[in-house]
């Protein structure tokens, strides 16, 4: 039987609390974890996952929010080393894509009795991420989103942080061109916010398409205009479902890689950090890690010829 690790980023929103339950109730439930970490400094979560790999462990478990998980998908991606989700972070969108319960307890035995499937990893130059990308008006919310505002409200510290953002930002220019062909360049003006995700949600549960997923092997972009409030306010309506980009000014696009230029160098946020600066490009990976999921879930499948 393949042995097991537990790694919590003890600063995520619910790491420091939930990391020796989250230990007891595996171990209750029969996941072989012979080493388990608190890690106090987020920098160290990468080096803590290459060890656990490097030791043979075929299942690391990871607790934490979405840039916890982000960080450290280098380390896993096409080692065959499974991942386990704990979601202990803000958003936790990774496990609302693929359908893992938020409660500490269900998610511990999801790792126990779920199943394996092989998801695609989202390429931003040499940065891994598997939700979504942005720039625009995300990058001044993630700004605005301090650690004791997403510790103390979780998700509703989004739309929170989202109104003194919408105040600071100003319109920007994008130029997108599609290396593998499949569209022609684009130049977009007076743009809000341009977004290219890998996987469905981001934001707390805002849907980047209708029809996005994180097995379907292509990057979902939108691009929504600058405009007036009133139209923004309206349009928002529609972020959970995602069916926002049926609006006939918002532009959607399905590619497998997309080149991004703007007028000025501009912040990206990738999955809640700030990590990168135009001009980037954007690549995926398809069926590039291996996680656990409910049985039930829907959100992937195990793709991959050699799968046990």
């Amino acid at each position: 039987m393949t042995t097991a690790a537990l790694i919590v980023n003890t600063a995520s929103r619910r790491g420091a609390a939930a990391y020796e339950p989250a230990h007891r109730l595996l171990l209750e439930r029969g996941v072989p974890v012979t080493d388990a970490f608190p890690v106090t400094d987020p920098a160290r979560l990468r080096e803590t996952v290459e060890q656990a790999v490097g030791r043979g462990h075929g299942l690391v478990v990871v607790g934490g929010g979405d840039g916890t998980v982000s960080s450290v998908v280098d380390a896993l991606a096409g080692t065959g080393v499974t991942l386990g989700l704990l979601p202990l972070g803000t958003a936790n969108d990774l496990a609302r894509t693929l359908e893992v319960p938020l409660d500490l307890a269900a998610a511990c035995a999801t790792v126990a009795s779920g199943k394996v499937v092989d998801i695609d990893v989202g390429r931003i130059g040499g940065t891994t991420f598997l939700n979504v990308a942005s720039l625009g008006l995300a990058v001044e919310v993630a700004k605005a989103m301090s650690p004791v505002l997403k510790r103390r409200l979780g998700p509703l510290a989004y739309p929170l942080a989202a109104v003194p953002a919408y105040r600071r930002h100003r319109p920007f220019t994008a130029e997108l061109t599609f290396p593998a062909g499949d569209h022609e360049p684009v130049r977009l003006e007076h743009l809000l916010q341009l977004a290219v995700g890998n996987g469905r949600f981001y934001g707390g549960g805002n849907a980047v398409s209708h029809v996005a997923g994180i097995d379907d092997h292509s990057l979902d972009l939108y691009a929504i205009p600058h405009g007036r409030l009133r139209e923004h306010v309206n349009t928002a309506r529609f972020f959970r479902s995602g069916t926002f980009v049926e609006h006939p000014e918002v532009l959607h696009l399905r590619t497998r890689a997309v080149e991004v230029a703007t007028d000025h160098p501009m912040a990206v946020n990738v999955d809640g950090e700030v990590i990168a600066t135009t001009p980037v490009s954007f690549t995926v990976s398809a069926n590039a890690l291996d996680v656990i999921v409910p049985q039930g879930s829907t959100a992937a499948r195990r793709d991959r010829q050699n799968a046990p």
